[in-house]
Order: structure tokens, then sequence, then C-alpha cells
């Protein structure tokens, strides 16, 4: 293997901030089973500390206490690894294959609960799309397998990944310093030729688009500009089951895509975001049909004034 882009490595914080953070987000799914999952570590490497999250959940379960399997840990001691090839004390393996594109990527209950396992390979099918200086998305083809309470799943489907490093907050309105209460991010794969991602913030009363890409024709573009719109919600949890996302590329190419949720799962994937995510198939146009995710993000305080609201419970 030729030597790991410092991208697939931990980045030297800036300064001593305690809240410099570290991400490194794989996600995936079976859209057959209406199966999804993802890992998620979170570094603080001044810190010396990080937490680690994985969920599984189909349209069975949308709790983490209802769901396949949730696990998320806090403080645990961050290992003296690199995060090309590191196994982190609660049981996510990273290994980097290929500079920015091909990973191994593992989990195994670290309390030797043996209803699950997970062995999969990612392998890009675009290069990263950087957000500034600290984040970056692409999307990707997952293959491997995976066991959940002793069923063995083939995963054959495409997925996708984040990172990002820089300041993450536990405080603040917010879900990211100077950032919204409240986002959205949506993606689509039908094949290596038609796709699109989106990172939308709420701004005067909708969804709009400050970092994306269209892959239409196998041709890769930057989004000029989008948006997000909700067309319907779940009347018991106020959670998406309707998306639709419309926009245009910087090539003039127009996006009309219409998403319905196979599944949800409201999880608060760190202290400062709940996030809604659902496994979407999506309408993209032209007979072209494709799977990827929609997440609605909150803060908690943002989150519990909307769905309370939705839901008609009383204001104390």
């Amino acid at each position: 293997m030729n030597a790991p882009h410092p991208d697939d490595e931990f980045h030297p914080p800036l300064d001593d901030d305690p809240e410099r953070t570290e991400t490194c987000w794989f996600t995936f799914t079976v859209p057959a089973h209406k199966l999804s999952g993802q890992l998620y570590p979170f570094f603080r490497p001044n810190q010396k500390v990080m937490a680690g999250g994985v969920y599984f959940w189909n349209d069975e379960g949308d709790q983490p206490w209802n769901c396949l399997y949730a696990k998320n840990f806090w403080h645990l001691q961050m290992p003296d690894q690199p995060l090309s090839d590191i196994v982190c004390p609660n049981g996510i393996s990273i290994r980097c294959l290929e500079p920015l594109t091909r990973y191994a990527v593992g989990y195994r209950d670290p309390d030797g609960n043996d209803e699950i396992s997970v062995d999969l390979t990612f392998t890009a099918i675009a290069p990263p799309h950087y957000l500034g200086k600290g984040h970056l998305d692409q999307p990707g083809r997952y293959e491997g397998r995976i066991v959940l309470h002793g069923r063995e799943y083939t995963v054959d489907a495409y997925g996708f990944r984040d990172r990002s490093w820089g300041l993450r907050s536990q405080f603040g309105r917010g879900i990211v310093p100077k950032g919204p209460a409240r986002n959205g991010y949506t993606y689509a794969t039908a094949s290596p030729q038609d796709a699109f991602h989106t990172i939308t913030a709420w701004r005067d009363g909708a969804y709009e688009s400050y970092h994306g890409y269209l892959i239409r024709d196998g041709v890769w573009s930057k989004l000029a500009q989008a948006q997000r719109e909700v067309l319907a919600r779940d009347v018991t949890t106020g959670y998406p089951t309707r998306v639709r996302v419309t926009g245009v590329d910087a090539l003039g190419r127009t996006l009309d895509a219409e998403g319905r949720c196979l599944n949800k799962l409201g999880v608060p994937l760190n202290p400062n975001m709940l996030s809604i995510n659902c496994l979407t198939e999506w309408d993209l146009g032209g007979g072209v049909v494709g799977y990827g995710e929609d997440h609605e993000n909150w803060t908690p305080a943002a989150a519990r004034s909307f769905f309370r609201d939705y839901l008609g419970y009383a204001r104390l």
C-alpha cells in the first residue's frame, strides 16, 4: 500500500482547545432488508479521549432502545495508533487499504456479545469532496458481510463516508460553531454514473444547500444551489417519510429527486446533535432509481421545540 494520505490520518491540533475533534463516519445499507448501519468514532485528541457509536436499524424500530443494535461509548481512552490502522476500544476497526479510496471497516462488540459482527470494504466511486479545510464527503460501494442476531447479511450496495477535523462544541445554539440549529445531510447513489449529495442549512424557513455535488452520465459537478424539502412526516414521531431535493449544478444541469424513507432512527450522535437517519429510495428522474440516506440534524433545544409543537404536546 502507498503511504496514507494526510487526511487518512489524525491531523495535528491547531491549538490546545479541548474541543478539537476528529470524526470518521462510515454508513452502509442492505436495501432489500431495509437495513441500515453506521460506525461513528468521535475523537478528542487534546483530551486523549474518544467516543464510539455503532447503530443498526430497520423499519421496525426508530429509537436507540428499540432498534436492532445501538451502543455509544463516551470518554474512552484514545488509542495510540494511526487513524489509518486503528482498533478502537469500543470495537470499531478501520484500516486504509488505498489512500482516500479503499478502507476495511469492522466491528466487534466490546462486551463479548456475539449478536453482531461487521466485516466490510468501502471502495470510493468518486474522489472526496472537500468543504473548507476540515471536512470531506465521499460516495462508495460497500462489500462484505454483517451478522446480526444470528442472521448473516451480504452487503453489496452503495453507501457513504465522511471525515471532519476542527472544533466541535457540546455547547451553543448551532450544531457546529456559527452553524444553524438544524440542517440536512442527504445523498443518493444509483451507480458511478448517477448520484448526488447535499448538506443543507435551515435559513429563512427553508433548507438551503451550501455543499454538494451532482453526478450525471458519469460527469461530476459541484451543486451551484439546491434545496431540501420535507414533503411528509410520520404522524407518531414527526420524522420525515418523504423528501425532495431540487437544484442546479455548476454546469447548469438540474436536479429533481424525490425520496421515500424506508426506515428511520433518531439518535444523539453527539451531545449537541440529534440526528434522524433514514434509508431512502430515490427517484432521480428518467427512470433512474438509487438508494441513499436522508438525515435531519438538530440541536437538542431546536428538536424539542419543533417536535413538541408538531406532535401537539403542551408547552409548560
